[in-house]
């Protein structure tokens, strides 16, 4: 079988894989759950862990198929690094009304306009910059369980060291997933919000265009390139991409969990 076969299988069963997991999301019940701006808050405060940890799962894979060390020398995987940077140009330093910031930082900003909550995501950080552990941090951070159980899950990802996997894992899952209804449910709220909630709209719109047109087809080829002709590494990322989709249904659930206990 040819490269080019072998990669056509890959990627046909990976979607055929993923394909009842994505109707899943796409029908989660989280998002008929949203009736007020709290609910919205609840939701940004738990979900903000997952915009911070992708960008954990994109610098592993900047570092595994690039050089950061010095004296510099060139990877094995020319394509992918070329491709790895390009998505950490767009994510760690897109540009929003003409200053350079990070989706993770964006996000941030989006959540104190809306009025969300950001002692749990800061206290995480803080206790990251003051030497802790990211387990430490995590626990102590206030986090909810369910944003704790996704970040535990993402980092056991990267400690297991497969660049194909972590690829995998990095490509699904993502904010381009969130469909047209939660979004439509934003825009309303926003009106009577004024504004407000106008940054984090910019962030989801953004995500998506990005992912779906650019960082989506970009990380494809980025699998494509570390798994080649191997059919175990496909298959290896194939349930990564299944751990990383269920791994994000599991945290949808947790956040309508929540919202649903405060009504």
């Amino acid at each position: 079988m040819s490269e080019t076969a072998y990669v056509t299988s890959g990627v046909t069963l990976l979607e055929e894989r993923l394909a009842p997991l994505y109707a899943r999301l796409a029908e989660h019940r989280l998002y008929r759950s949203f009736r007020t701006v709290e609910d919205l808050r609840l939701f940004m405060q738990s979900h903000v862990f997952a915009v911070w940890d992708f960008m954990s799962l994109l610098k592993t894979l900047q570092r595994g198929l690039t050089s950061v060390d010095v004296p510099w020398l060139p990877s094995e995987f020319p394509r992918s690094r070329r491709l790895v940077n390009e998505i950490v140009l767009g994510e760690e330093s897109d540009v929003y009304e003409g200053r350079a910031a990070s989706h993770f930082e964006i996000y941030l900003e989006a959540m104190r306009l809306a009025g969300a909550s950001t002692t749990a995501i800061d206290a995480m950080l803080m206790g990251v910059r003051a030497g802790k552990g990211w387990q430490d941090a995590l626990a102590q951070s206030g986090a909810s369980a369910g944003a704790q159980k996704f970040v535990a899950g993402t980092f056991r990802r990267i400690e297991r060291g497969q660049l194909h996997a972590t690829a995998a894992a990095f490509t699904f899952g993502r904010e381009d997933l969130i469909p047209d209804m939660f979004r439509g449910f934003i825009r309303d709220q926003d009106q009577r919000l004024q504004g407000r909630l106008a940054l984090f709209r910019w962030y989801l719109d953004r995500h998506i265009e990005v992912d779906g047109d650019e960082h989506g087809p970009m990380a494809l080829e980025m699998i494509a390139e570390l798994c080649g002709e191997d059919g175990a590494r496909w298959r290896e990322a194939t349930e990564a991409a299944v751990e990383a989709v269920e791994a994000r249904i599991a945290l949808w659930d947790a956040i309508a969990d929540e919202i649903g206990s405060k009504t």
